[in-house]
């Protein structure tokens, strides 16, 4: 069950909830608030207790996103980041993000 919603793109919702950003490099109109709200209505509304994020051809991850995944982990959320790129694992492990945030590689 893929949908768009604003601007993620949902594959999977409930209480694991994948989304991703339909393989844009990231995303030339970002608005931190529109991701946040897109993303905190998807945990309400499902129950979500675990985020998988795929970012296959995202080249770069805003640093207010960051802030807002590493919030839903300190909410509980169990965040996954999937097929992050060299550029975005460097970011994470300079931050220290990558021990909070779950980094996976997957082929699709």
């Amino acid at each position: 069950m893929e949908q768009t919603l604003g601007l993620l793109e949902v594959y999977q919702s409930g209480p694991l909830t994948v989304v991703g950003f339909g393989g844009r490099e990231i995303v030339d109109q970002f608005n931190l608030a529109e991701y946040r709200d897109e993303l905190l209505g998807l945990m309400e509304s499902h129950g979500c207790h675990a985020l998988a994020i795929d970012l296959t051809g995202v080249q770069i991850l805003p640093s207010g996103l960051l802030g807002i995944l590493a919030s839903l982990h300190r909410n509980g959320v169990k965040v996954s980041l999937f097929n992050a790129c060299d550029t975005i694992r460097e970011v994470l492990e300079i931050t220290h993000l990558d021990q909070i945030l779950q980094l996976h590689e997957v082929e699709i």
